[in-house]
């Protein structure tokens, strides 16, 4: 006996395990991946940006403070000039508004790519279970997210302290400058501060999105026994396809049967193999094997051509060959077209016999049958014929 239980999640999630989980809108996620990314677009945006943002921030007050009287005394041309302002100052923001926007949108495709579930909305009243909340509060997960809030807090922490300590001395400088040149100053401190904080940030997105994917497929991992089930539900239980596949073969053994009245000959061993063969006279193509079999199909083959009066010959290495060579439905090989015609030519005669009298016709003697394709034949060994379909048999 195994030391592992079935009962252990040992097996890696299966592809449909992972759509099922998809489409109840479980894929994984890091917010500190994702967080980092926005953060660090707002940034290097504000850096690029920043001093064209400032200058038109400046234009936008100063025009905003100079008023004339018309405005002071027609509010219709105060909020027409207030309108206008708070245009421009959204249009000057639009492009960084717009950049973070894009990165908010194409953050998932990191990990989890974009996902559009419906189930995730169903409510779900299990989730309001006190006992399961406290089990979520002490949960190895939730261990992991105090840990992570812990790093966050110290490495930002520390991050935050380093840049601070390093612009000290360019913050006191400020005092000296001009307003115009201080502000665009300002701006520039703050956006590179802003990116050396964020890139602290950086490092636990670079610990927690590997963990993510690590923690999702945990999660999703079967047992054997479930492993069994879903085989089971997707191929199907063996038993049933046992049973499927011995229906098919009873209904193909039916069919055949039913085709075995059309024949126009069966070749027999005489007693373990049959094989029935049919002619379509006028059309182009071989004669082709219409039903075969060995042993109990076999007498079951000679039984019904009896019944309906179709010419039993004996030819046991032809019917060796044929059973051998073919399949039902299948041209004969070229190889055993003398043999066969022969065979053909004796059951016409016969006929005609049967009809107008006359003389009885021959039995064929001993068929042009290729060694190589008598199974008992040591030389077909040697060599595996071709048939009309290409294919050897």
């Amino acid at each position: 006996m195994s030391d592992e239980s079935d009962a252990e999640k040992t097996e890696p999630a299966s592809a449909r395990r992972l759509e099922q989980a998809r489409e109840n809108g479980d894929v994984p996620r890091s917010r500190e991946l994702a967080t980092f990314a926005v953060l660090m677009t707002a940034g290097a945006g504000l850096w690029m940006t920043g001093g064209g943002l400032v200058r038109q921030l400046n234009a936008t007050m100063v025009s905003g403070l100079a008023l004339d009287r018309e405005q002071v005394y027609n509010p219709t041309v105060l909020i027409e000039r207030i309108t206008s302002d708070i245009a421009q100052v959204m249009i000057a923001c639009l492009p960084l508004a717009v950049a973070i926007m894009l990165v908010a949108l194409a953050s998932p495709l990191l990990i989890g790519g974009w996902l559009f579930s419906t189930k995730a909305f169903t409510p779900n009243f299990g989730k309001l279970n006190p006992m399961s909340g406290l089990g979520n509060m002490f949960s190895k997960n939730a261990l992991v997210e105090f840990f992570k809030a812990i790093a966050k807090t110290l490495v930002v922490g520390a991050v935050a302290w380093l840049v601070v300590v390093s612009q000290k001395e360019a913050v006191f400088g400020l005092a000296v400058e001009d307003l115009r040149g201080g502000t665009s100053h300002l701006v520039d401190m703050l956006a590179s501060s802003f990116l050396f904080i964020v890139g602290g940030l950086g490092l636990v997105a670079a610990i927690d999105a590997p963990y993510q994917i690590w923690h999702y497929g945990d999660k999703l991992k079967m047992t054997r026994q479930e492993m069994i089930q879903e085989s089971k539900e997707s191929d199907g239980n063996p038993q049933i396809k046992g049973k499927i596949r011995q229906m098919q073969r009873e209904m193909a053994q039916r069919r055949m049967m039913d085709a075995i009245p059309t024949a126009d000959v069966v070749v027999t061993n005489p007693t373990h193999y049959a094989v029935a063969l049919k002619y379509a006279d006028g059309q182009r193509g071989a004669p082709r094997v219409v039903a075969k079999g060995a042993d109990v199909v076999a007498a079951r083959i000679r039984e019904l051509a009896q019944e309906n009066k179709v010419p039993l010959l004996e030819a046991p290495a032809l019917a060796r060959a044929l059973h051998k060579h073919t399949e039902i439905g299948d041209e004969i090989p070229e190889a055993l077209y003398s043999a066969v015609a022969e065979v053909l030519a004796y059951v016409f005669q016969l006929r005609t016999f049967n009809k107008a009298g006359g003389k009885y016709p021959d039995r064929p003697g001993k068929l042009p049958v290729p060694p190589e394709l008598d199974p008992h034949d040591p030389a077909s060994q040697k060599k595996k014929p071709e048939t009309n379909n290409g294919a050897a048999r």
